[in-house]
This record gives C-alpha cells, structure tokens and sequence, in this order.
C-alpha cells in the first residue's frame, strides 16, 4: 500500500481522539508550489451554470448568502481543496472582500484548505462511534493505508481525517467518504454504517479498484433488525422478551416512504394535514376606535 506523502505533515499525538487533530492541518494555509498566490482558478462554463442557478436563489443585494454553496462548489472542481483564487473568484462572485469568504472557509471543518486526495475518509470519533469501537475502524485505516490523521498517501488517492458526530449514531461505527475522482459532476458524499475493522478495509480496497462499496450499514437495511457491532463483529441482538416489531411482522418492509408530502392523502387514508388557520380579524374601524377613547 502506498506510503504517506512526504510533504504530508506528520501528527506526533496519536492518542488524541476529536475532530481538530486533522482540521487543524488540513484547514491551514501553507505556500507550496501547487498552493500560492500565483494558482490559477476559475469555474469552468458547465460550473459556471451552476453559478447562476445558485445565485438565483438569493435577493440580488444578498448575494454574501451564496457563500457556502459556491465554495462547495469551487472545491468539488478543485480535487476537495480550496486554494487563495478559489476564494477569492467566490469573493468577486458574491461582491465581498476576500477576507468575509476566508472567514467562512475556515470556521467550517467541511472546507479544506491544503491539497488532498481523490478520496477524503473522515472516520467518526464522538463518544457513540468511539463506544462502539470506533477507534479500531481508525486503527485498521491507519494501518493499511500506512498514514496518520491528516495525512494523505503518495498516490494521491486517499487523505485520512476525523470528524465529530456525522448524525447515523444508531448504525455505529462509521465513515464518511467525500469521492473528488470525477470532480463536481460526479462529487459523492457517502456514509458507511455498521463498521468492522475488515469492513473498513475492503471499502478502501474497492475504492481502490474502482468498484462502488455499498453505501449504508453493511448489515442491515435502515436501523433494523437490532444489533451492534462487538469485538470487531457484527451482532443482532436477542429478542429475550419474544416481542414481534412492527417491521418484523410487516416482513421486513417499511410501512410507508420515508417522507411524502403531507398534503397529500396517505395510501388508502385521508389526508392528515391541518386546516388551514383562520383568517386575520379586520383591524379596527376609526368610528370603533373613537367610541372606545
């Protein structure tokens, strides 16, 4: 497997467990051949569409509004990183000093601000995810990739960081991964659920491979049946009380799509949305108001 790259700061603590370890390197400026004043970037006219159709969201005199998706934007073009340029054509786009967009861009831990790899892998490390054996997920990563948190290997391919609570603490341990391979029109963000060291693994080797790891638990559909993985393994947990679930006795399948529209009549029911509220009294007549005084 591929080295770390040299010019990959390495991260003497390895015991620290929470999100800055790898924030703190990849969300830092530092001049480099590839990272200065003189890097050249522009949307190109297909991104530029894009552009538009984002700004048209907004009032013309809150375009500063349209800061966060256009720097998305310019780091799915750019291989997952935000270079000085890239700003700063956000900044002419919105109409704002460039120092307002290097504010936004370093306060998210989402933006990146050093060069990366085709794959960001952000492993969970927040108390539910660490219960769970998250750091055995981190611990396998490491291990085969042959990097540390921030750092990213010689080929280019995977950069390794650490982030807090990504919301999927029933299906803990997990990862994220952020696929720059194809740039914005293919960008994928994709979580990975019910972790086991091995599992981890074979994600990143069919990353490697071009294949497409299945996205979401890797045992289960949805939050169900129960269990956890334990000692590396995957575990479905015992029904000691005999109770049937609901999802269970349906045969496995949901009893409904996970979100409609609630004006619209459920299948085989009536509509339950509210009526709508009553309409505002009349505000009071001058005669009404006289008589009152």
């Amino acid at each position: 497997m591929a080295q770390a790259s040299s010019s990959s700061p390495s991260f003497g603590c390895t015991s620290r467990s929470f999100a800055t370890n790898s924030h703190d390197i990849l969300n830092t400026h530092r001049h480099s051949p590839k990272n200065n004043w003189e890097t050249p970037f522009d949307f190109t006219p297909e991104n530029y569409e894009r552009v538009a159709e984002v700004l048209a969201k907004f009032p013309t005199n809150y375009k500063q509004s349209a800061c966060i998706p256009l720097l998305d934007l310019a780091q799915q073009q750019n291989d997952g990183w935000l270079s000085l340029n890239a700003m700063n054509r956000v900044a002419e786009i919105i109409e704002v000093p460039p120092i307002r967009v290097y504010e936004v861009a370093t306060f998210y831990t989402m933006f990146n601000r050093s060069p990366i790899g085709k794959y960001h892998i952000m492993v969970c490390g927040t108390t539910p995810c660490m219960l769970c054996g998250s750091r055995s997920i981190s611990s396998a990563i490491k291990d085969h990739l042959k990097i540390d948190y921030g750092q990213t290997t010689s080929d280019g391919l995977f950069t390794l960081g650490e982030m807090e609570c990504m919301g999927s603490c029933v299906n803990a341990p997990m990862i994220a991964v952020a696929d720059y391979t194809g740039g914005a029109q293919s960008f994928s963000y994709n979580y990975y659920e019910d972790l086991t060291p091995a599992d981890a693994v074979k994600i990143l080797e069919d990353l490697k491979g071009g294949k497409k790891p299945k996205v979401g638990s890797q045992y289960r559909d949805f939050a169900m049946p129960a269990g956890q993985v334990q000692g590396g393994k995957w575990t479905a947990a015992s029904n000691k009380a005999g109770l049937t679930l609901a999802f269970e006795a349906s045969g496995g399948k949901v009893p409904g799509p996970y979100c409609r529209n609630l004006d619209e009549p459920a299948e085989g029911g009536e509509s339950k949305s509210a009526p709508p509220p009553p309409p505002p009294p009349p505000p009071p007549s001058k005669e009404g108001a006289k008589a009152k005084a």
